[in-house]
């Protein structure tokens, strides 16, 4: 799957795309062949460590037939939804990926896994409802105007009216704020949490770094087919759901005790920053397209370093922890890696994304949205920084025995720590323009 996502993005120049295929209901354009290079390469990285792990765990062994199944076929309808050209379908195949990541979450560790899988499926199905209704809206309204209307993404845009329509906004607003849920926006934030703190290790990396994006994809859509119509209604709807998301995590974050709840907070704040950049939109729109990307090695990297930790003290839980980076060297190093790319450091692609967002914000005049965005990541930098730096660096307060890591199950994590690398400070002219040709299609 990822070599074939490499042909695609090294044969299909981007003067030859969009391809259309299947009767036009699935397209191969610029945002398709970006997000099927990231995912399945985030997919390969995940793979590896889990055929490490599988090798040395019983339990694992019995039960990998399972699971790669269900991965394998997750990954099929990924890739199938990401191409997708119809906004039904694409809905229905975010839904399919559902239905296969609850058993792999109900394999987790948590105090009772059926249940968290139940609550996602619960939480999933509610987005994915309201998205549903945003559609019967946006029906209502060609109706309502004798127009007739096709959901497909290059064909839905000339039902739409540039005047003031009720249901038109209404069927907007829901599909906004159902995908925001899908993307762990507030207010329906609740299920992230939980969700991956009590799913296996190459689940919650799965749906941080797989499933948000098929979301995202999902909402670059709506965003292209509205591009020009209702954008001051995209945009404070956007910017409201990433200001509350980023003062909700920076909250969270603050009182957190658990590393594995941390990072997923820190995933909402993700979200909130990305919903900002969305709603500025133009000199942010780059930016956003970069911190989406980025985001998808840090998050992969983060959860597989943290199976690791719980592996060896075995507990997600920081107090028991500390001098980690004494006791575990390599997966020190790469979760304090990980922790300054979450957090937007140099040399880290982040940093430059959310220099890029900032400087959009600026340009767009909304000095309140820059300076709540500057004040909740400071804030989430210091309440990250006090809870698991002591983790890391402080004195070895437990003495533990860890069996060294094979080089496989390592390998994908220094992968994704050279790719954030790369993307921070020199990145391949293809791939450079392929990340602008997205931005340039949402209205950057």
């Amino acid at each position: 799957m990822w070599l074939s996502s490499l042909a695609l993005l090294l044969t299909q120049p981007l003067s030859s795309l969009p391809i259309y295929f299947a009767n036009r209901y699935l397209v191969l354009d610029a945002t398709s062949l970006l997000f099927i290079v990231v995912v399945n390469t985030v997919f390969l990285g995940i793979c590896v460590y889990l055929y490490s792990r599988e090798r040395h765990l019983p339990a694992l062994t019995q039960d990998i037939l399972t699971r790669a199944s269900l991965m394998l076929l997750f990954m099929v309808v990924i890739n199938i939804g990401l191409m997708a050209n119809h906004l039904v379908l694409l809905w229905t195949l975010i839904e399919i990926t559902t239905l296969c990541a609850a058993p792999l979450v109900a394999r987790g560790d948590a105090p009772n896994p059926r249940a968290t899988a139940w609550r996602y499926m619960l939480y999933s199905s509610m987005t994915l409802g309201i998205t549903f209704l945003g559609f019967m809206a946006l029906t209502q309204s060609a109706y309502v105007r004798g127009v007739e209307i096709s959901f497909m993404v290059d064909q839905l845009g000339a039902s739409l009216t540039i005047d003031p329509d009720a249901w038109q906004r209404l069927g907007l607003a829901l599909m906004l704020f159902g995908l925001g849920g899908k993307l762990g926006l507030a207010p329906l934030y609740g299920w992230l949490p939980e969700t991956y703190e009590g799913s296996p290790t190459t689940t919650s990396a799965l749906l941080a770094s797989v499933q948000f994006n098929i979301s995202v994809v999902a909402v670059f859509r709506i965003l292209q087919i509205f591009h020009g119509t209702e954008v001051d209604f995209v945009s404070q709807e956007l910017l409201v759901m990433g200001y509350v998301s980023l003062v909700v995590a920076a909250i969270q974050i603050m009182a957190s005790t658990n590393y594995k709840r941390l990072i997923a907070y820190a995933c909402v704040s993700s979200s909130g920053v990305i919903a900002l950049g969305l709603s500025v939109g133009k000199a942010a729109a780059y930016g956003v397209v970069l911190y989406i990307v980025s985001n998808a090695f840090v998050k992969s990297l983060l959860f597989l370093t943290a199976g690791r930790m719980r592996v060896v003290y075995g507990t997600n839980q920081v107090g028991p922890l500390s001098g980690v980076i004494h006791t575990l060297p390599l997966a020190g190093v790469l979760f304090t890696g990980g922790i300054f790319a979450l957090l937007g450091f140099p040399p880290f692609a982040s940093f430059l994304a959310e220099m890029l967002i900032l400087s959009g914000i600026v340009q767009s005049g909304n000095l309140l949205a820059f300076t709540l965005m500057c004040v909740t990541l400071t804030v989430i930098f210091v309440a990250t920084g006090r809870t698991l730096f002591p983790m890391l660096w402080g004195a070895p307060g437990v003495v533990v025995h860890a069996t060294p890591e094979s080089w496989i199950t390592t390998l994908p994590k220094i992968g994704f720590m050279c790719v954030l690398v790369m993307l921070g400070t020199y990145t391949p002219d293809l791939f450079t323009d392929l990340l602008r040709a997205v931005a340039v299609s949402i209205g950057g």
